[in-house]
């Protein structure tokens, strides 16, 4: 069992959060029956109902994989099963179904007997492929290994267009966000993709983006985009994260308003049309240079679409009850504070959950309430979850920062002996928490500069 090439055996462990976002985010991709990856969409749907305690439900996911290879290929064998056979071999291995269980490897098993893998090729490039995408979904270590899986089934089938675009948008991954330090031979090799693969408009949007950070004048280029994507059912996969980033950061906020409402204008059903036109909405409420005053009407909108989204997948996303709250706090505090405080008491939350809810109402605390002394208390409760991430670095910097920003004692010796702990743990000995007294002088020289950064920072940081 433990040899089979599947989604039991590629060491995934993601987290509850990372579940629950995988598991609303394909939800809205799959019901595209022209998505050549839908099959794989389908196992790791299964695969995620498993570990989110359903397995009556990955069975179901697991089959519908089955029947969607078979219609895609238009055949009943072939190596794009042996990852969903060996999916299903361990399902109902697990469920205590030993007789189904050896059916399936009995199916592997042909399948590789028939269908030969490559000399001196460890997997077939069908499995290298799946895996690749499956990954890809995951964390930045395991992007990088999925770029390094496409390149080789790339290799193994030069022609598939499909594989050789996704490993393109792999090479980009990790400049996402900082584009304009995306190498030349990179950018090259977007612009080839885009070119090979006009239909592909997640690739167009993605190389006008790319263009946009070296200085060229993309907006024309983005207003025809445009228009290409409001002849398509919307979808993730398409590539309306790139376009909305393309008209929020190069051309104007009001205008990715207007075009969210044309696509819901057009495909008033689609549940990924409402999530687009939603984040537009936040985003624009969300921006720093945003005036309640003048735009409540905008505000009340984007409370309403944000609301609808939540209703699409029920509660379980912290991150958008977060952003919720955020939104509520421009025109209603007493509302804002009322879902934090249902988010606090929320039992269940792994680690990685609660450090991001403290960090968020640590912001929410300083910036909506004016109660700084909240904000340190939950500063440093983020910080002091060992979770390694963004959350915690900021607030572990900020908490630095404090220690010559206020007088009164009490808070300075909490602030100073937690991070005198922190520095201790094995994990973040390395890291510098405590600046040394010799830089003491040059922080406190800069404090006015660095709550200004630090506000910038918090802003940013919103969800």
């Amino acid at each position: 069992m433990k040899a089979l090439q599947c989604h039991f055996t590629w060491d995934l462990e993601p987290t509850k959060y990372k579940l629950n976002y995988l598991r609303d985010a394909l939800e809205d991709i799959a019901t595209d029956e022209g998505n050549v990856w839908l099959g794989h969409i389908y196992n790791l749907q299964g695969f995620i109902q498993y570990m989110l305690g359903s397995s009556e439900e990955a069975l179901k996911f697991f089959r519908r994989a089955t029947e969607t290879f078979q219609r895609l290929k238009n055949s009943d064998e072939g190596p794009w099963l042996m990852v969903n056979f060996g999916n299903l071999a361990w399902l109902h291995h697990v469920m205590g179904e030993d007789e189904k269980s050896h059916d399936y490897l009995s199916k592997v098993e042909a399948l590789m007997r028939e269908y030969p893998a490559p000399p001196e090729e460890e997997l077939y490039s069908e499995v290298c492929a799946e895996k690749a995408w499956t990954l890809m979904k995951f964390d930045k270590e395991k992007k990088l290994q999925a770029a390094e899986l496409f390149q080789k089934a790339v290799r193994m089938q030069p022609d598939n267009l499909e594989w050789q675009t996704k490993w393109v948008i792999l090479l980009a991954d990790r400049f996402l966000d900082n584009m304009e330090d995306m190498p030349p031979d990179v950018l090259e090799k977007v612009k080839s993709a885009s070119e090979r693969d006009p239909d592909n408009l997640y690739v167009a949007a993605l190389y006008l983006r790319a263009q946009a950070t070296k200085g060229v004048q993309i907006q024309d280029e983005a207003k025809r985009l445009a228009k290409r994507f409001l002849e398509r059912s919307p979808s993730s996969y398409n590539g309306f994260s790139h376009l909305r980033r393309l008209y929020i950061e190069y051309m104007s906020k009001d205008e990715a308003i207007k075009f969210a409402d044309e696509i819901l204008k057009r495909y008033p059903d689609s549940d990924h049309a409402k999530g687009f036109a939603a984040i537009c909405y936040k985003d624009n409420v969300l921006s720093p240079d945003f005036t309640t005053s003048s735009q409540s009407g905008i505000v009340t909108r984007a409370t309403s679409l944000w609301e609808e989204k939540i209703g699409l997948y029920g509660e379980s996303n912290l991150k958008d009850q977060i952003t919720l709250a955020d939104l509520y706090a421009k025109v209603d505090k007493e509302k804002a504070e009322q879902i934090y405080s249902e988010m606090l008491n929320r039992k269940h939350l792994d680690s990685a959950e609660k450090q991001m809810l403290y960090n968020c109402y640590a912001s929410y605390s300083f910036f909506n309430r004016n109660d700084s002394f909240r904000a340190i208390e939950y500063r440093m409760m983020a910080a002091e979850i060992q979770e390694e991430s963004r959350y915690r670095q900021k607030r572990i910097t900020e908490l630095k920062r404090t220690l010559y920003r206020i007088k009164d004692r009490e808070i300075c010796s909490k602030i100073t002996k937690l991070l005198t702990s922190l520095e201790n743990q094995p994990e973040t000995k390395n890291r510098c928490i405590v600046e040394k007294h010799s830089e003491s002088a040059d922080l406190h020289k800069h404090t006015d500069k660095q709550q200004t950064a630090e506000e910038d920072i918090e802003n940013k940081q919103r969800p």
